[in-house]
């Protein structure tokens, strides 16, 4: 691309494109443009302007994606490391994950009974397995705990 082209107006278009796409993290949107404009001075003054004007919230994007990510079955430790790598700070990622409220052992509980039923694993094999798979999803230890004592499952 020419850089002679390039202007704030037509980062700001290109901005305004992928937020009406989706909600995207300033980090995200920042990585984007650059990646296409090769100018990082004036995408941070755009990306300024856009914060400034209410056009993009990394408080809007983390509600999005804390949502999205729940409807796909996942935990609060991966989201949380997924949202850190899209540039959000940790008291911001706090505020929406809240990993020790009990929403968390009932998702656990619900995605375990979805894919092993409710019945309690069998042997140490079976328990092992189910165990690894909600770990694998961000869950917590004690989440996982939770979900298989709340099948019935005394042996720890």
């Amino acid at each position: 691309m020419d850089t002679s082209e390039i202007t704030p107006a037509a980062i700001r278009f290109a901005a305004m494109n992928y937020l009406a796409q989706r909600e995207q993290s300033a980090r995200e949107l920042y990585q984007k443009l650059v990646r296409k404009y090769s100018q990082s001075g004036v995408v941070a003054e755009v990306l300024r302007g856009l914060k400034a004007e209410g056009l993009q919230s990394d408080q809007r994007f983390a509600e999005a994606f804390v949502a999205m990510r729940k409807r796909q079955g996942k935990g609060p430790l991966v989201i949380a490391m997924e949202l850190r790598e899209r540039g959000l700070e940790e008291p911001l990622i706090q505020d929406f994950l809240e990993p020790d409220s009990d929403c968390w052992a009932l998702m656990a509980i619900a995605i375990k009974q979805k894919k092993y039923g409710p019945a309690v694993p069998q042997d140490a094999k079976e328990k092992a397995r189910q165990i690894r798979f909600l770990s694998s999803r961000g869950f917590s230890s004690q989440h996982i705990r939770d979900a298989l004592k709340f099948c019935g499952d005394e042996r720890e």
